[in-house]
């Protein structure tokens, strides 16, 4: 129906999220700058989009590498990557996808430099094309938690526009619905850029999902008042001992599902888990400009000279968290010991 991140062989195609719901409009990216640039404003997002599109943006300005010698290629190509991962520091799979392609690259080392640009390009194209596989086994595995006629809440924005298409926690729910089920999903708006608002229910109305929108603050109450079957929300990095870094408020909405008795899950591929990161606490959070909280658009809101701390992410404590749902399917307490295991099996 939509594809928020296009190849288009000289340049990457993306669909702007800063103006939805009202306008789809698509940026051309020619070169890593400009991508750098959606990556930093958040017209592209979420942490399996970024990884896709690192390793697109990266393929697509090592074409310009001038180089006499693999190693100075190697070299050249360190510094891109180094660029594209100072954009957004929490989401780990900028940094997967881009260690796997230098992998791949050292693999076929002895190639001429021409052929590692190819093998660039279908390295990305192969990351994009796998995304999406993973995304429909997460919504596979995860869909059987959802009880037909079930409630669900969710924050933040996990459909095909945080991913190369499909959705994390998003296409959990779009798989029950896929599936027949009779869901309900509850959207919180999502401090302070909205993707809940503006992002979320524009998905849920494109896929013909029944939602209602509610304030985060109103997340509570709407448990106590309403009920709900499950929590659902994405993840940006996992750590090895299952604390969950996700857009701020899910700290909060993990507290209250646990007062309430509702299950609280985390949907993220593989890629996502971060195993050399022992804990949440040594997740580095990103904290973005103050005028994200203190204006509306451009009109401000909050008198000048107000002191602001606008941290982009908080971490779920491995506690509150009854499963992490992957692409190898649902991953159980002890955290350490069950990722331990799927990596084993990788």
């Amino acid at each position: 129906m939509y594809q928020p991140i296009q190849w288009k062989n000289d340049h990457i195609l993306l669909l702007d999220q800063t103006r939805l719901p009202g306008q789809e409009v698509y940026i051309e990216c020619r070169n890593l700058d400009s991508v750098a640039d959606a990556i930093k404003r958040l017209a592209v997002r979420g942490a399996p989009a970024l990884g896709v599109v690192a390793a697109m943006a990266v393929a697509l300005e090592a074409r310009n590498i001038q180089s006499s010698s693999t190693k100075e290629f190697f070299q050249e190509l360190q510094k891109l990557c180094d660029r594209i991962l100072s954009t957004r520091p929490t989401a780990v799979n900028m940094a997967w996808a881009l260690n796997r392609v230098k992998e791949t690259l050292k693999s076929a080392q002895d190639a001429d430099i021409n052929a590692l640009k190819k093998l660039l390009e279908q390295e990305a194209l192969a990351i994009f094309q796998e995304d999406i596989e993973a995304n429909r086994r997460i919504g596979s595995h995860g869909q059987a938690l959802i009880p037909d006629g079930g409630t669900v809440i969710t924050i933040c924005n996990t459909g095909s526009l945080a991913t190369a298409g499909y959705g994390t926690a998003f296409g959990v729910m779009r798989a029950a619905a896929e599936a027949g089920k009779k869901i309900m999903v509850v959207s919180c708006e999502t401090r302070p850029l909205l993707q809940g608002c503006r992002l979320t229910a524009w998905e849920l109305q494109k896929n013909n999902i029944p939602f209602v929108l509610i304030t985060d603050s109103m997340a509570g109450y709407y448990m106590k008042k309403k009920g709900a079957e499950l929590v659902i929300i994405g993840a940006d990095r996992i750590a090895a001992n299952g604390d969950a870094a996700n857009k701020i408020g899910s700290y909060s909405l993990a507290i209250l599902a646990h007062h309430h008795q509702v299950p609280f899950y985390v949907a993220a591929p593989i890629a996502t888990i971060d195993p050399d990161t022992q804990k949440g606490d040594d997740i580095p959070i990103e904290e973005r400009k103050p005028e994200e909280i203190t204006c509306i658009g451009s009109q401000r809101v909050a008198p000048d000279g107000t002191a602001v701390w606008n941290p982009a992410f908080d971490v779920v404590p491995n506690s509150f968290i009854a499963g992490i749902i992957t692409e190898k399917g649902i991953l159980r307490p002890p955290y350490r010991d069950s990722i331990q295991k799927v990596f084993e099996r990788r």
